[in-house]
């Protein structure tokens, strides 16, 4: 079966996404990946077919001017401000040019990103099958559960469920300007969508998330058609990035990390660096990001290297500890590796994903307002010494291990799409269990 992907144009949905056509395409169905030019090198790196689109709207250099915007922010502003500044034209774009890309390719059926809000208009619009991808942590409509936008715990109290179910008005505030763009496009295509249902374009077919159940709050309240998988990632498929790994000594090591996008506060790293500095019997890189001059944080300790990106999973196969902005790929990687966390989460569903870290006890969060260089030396601190963290980081390796979501998402997709596996001599039969 030809097969296209789409993805929001960002290292932590291209990662997961290429990975999942890699699979895709190992099992003997023709892949086209589809997306602006900036994101050409990483699909190649991949070795996937790369369609570009949206060329005018988006050349080269483009997306990382518009993503910049948010670096400096946390909170709900990240959210706020992606809606309004960066989803909509994105989303405007590609529902103008990508039908004439699926004419072009002759793609049979899409594999959309759920944080390309809406482009799953165009397939409706054309009667083509499509599957839901969630590479960020999934949002729970029903108010069973926080949505991931926030860092509440998990409570099952009326209290509880009426706070969630507020938290869910407040994302739909936030996602007006994008539904701005779709609303016309939905009624020009006489599609009839009931706007106040926020599934109401959510895939019929399957909607699988890379988030392990086990990892998740408990929902019995899914719809039959969502599904967990594990994270999607294969070791292999990313664009090669150059380490001075030299210098490493034989101290327990702590990766570093803020992610890519919103990772400009320069007053997060000067405080993990106070951290860490603090601990001259641990070695640590810290990965900045180009939204940040090393140059403006100061005095560097000797035992901390400053990287401006890193190959984040061969370092976690080496570390102890991760402190992290709480992606939900980076918490997946260490979680693979067996390796607790320290969170501080800063945007989109980081607050969420940092919830779940601290409610399955394999890390500690903090948050942005609350964070001091004494209140993450006691987090370090206590996740560094306290084995049980490190036990139910281990028990996540060995359900990932067993899991093996790359292939449990490519049977959804090809059960959902009636496709069946030509080829994958690596792949081994899965059982698939229902949300």
């Amino acid at each position: 079966m030809k097969i296209g992907f789409v993805s929001l144009p960002a290292s932590g949905h291209l990662n997961p996404m290429t990975a999942l056509a890699r699979k895709m395409q190992a099992r003997g169905h023709e892949v086209v990946f589809i997306g602006v030019p900036e994101t050409e090198a990483a699909i190649r790196a991949a070795n996937l077919r790369f369609v570009p689109f949206c060329e005018r709207e988006y050349p080269m250099g483009s997306v990382a001017k518009t993503l910049s915007g948010v670096a400096k922010l946390h909170g709900l502003d990240v959210v706020r401000h992606s809606c309004r500044e960066v989803i909509p034209g994105l989303l405007e774009a590609a529902l103008e040019h990508l039908p004439e890309k699926i004419a072009e390719t002759g793609v049979e059926a899409l594999v959309l990103d759920t944080i390309y809000f809406f482009l799953e208009l165009v397939p409706m619009r054309l009667g083509m099958p499509y599957v839901h991808i969630c590479s960020a942590h999934h949002l729970d409509f029903s108010g069973a559960t926080p949505a991931a936008l926030f860092s509440w715990p998990h409570e099952t109290t009326s209290e509880a469920i009426d706070r969630n179910v507020e938290g869910l008005k407040i994302c739909g505030e936030i996602l007006a300007p994008v539904l701005a763009i779709a609303q016309p496009y939905a009624e020009k295509a006489g599609l009839r969508i009931d706007w106040n249902d926020p599934s109401a374009t959510t895939s019929k077919l399957a909607t699988i998330t890379q988030s392990p159940r086990e990892f998740d709050f408990t929902n019995p309240g899914q719809p039959p058609t969502f599904h967990y998988a594990g994270p999607f990632h294969d070791d292999e498929g990313r664009q090669e990035i150059p380490f001075p790994w030299e210098v490493l000594t034989n101290k327990p090591l702590v990766y570093a990390s803020l992610g890519t996008i919103v990772n400009g506060l320069d007053h997060v790293y000067r405080v993990i660096l106070e951290a860490v500095g603090k601990f001259p019997e641990i070695q640590t890189v810290l990965s900045v990001g180009k939204n940040i001059n090393p140059d403006v944080l100061g005095q560097i300790p000797p035992n901390v290297i400053v990287v401006s990106e890193a190959p984040q999973i061969e370092l976690l196969k080496r570390a102890t500890l991760c402190i992290t902005h709480a992606g939900l790929n980076t918490t997946l990687e260490s979680l693979a590796q067996g390796v607790p966390m320290v969170a501080i989460p800063i945007g989109y569903d980081q607050p969420g994903v940092a919830a779940r870290i601290a409610h399955h006890g394999v890390g500690e969060f903090v948050e942005v307002g609350d964070l001091t260089a004494d209140r993450l030396l006691e987090l370090i601190q206590r996740v560094a010494t306290n084995q049980d963290y490190r036990v139910r980081a281990r028990y996540f390796r060995d359900v990932i291990a067993k899991t093996r979501g790359l292939d449990v998402a490519a049977e959804i997709i090809e059960q959902s799409l009636g496709a069946s596996q030509i080829s994958d001599p690596a792949a081994k039969p899965v059982e698939l269990l229902p949300a």
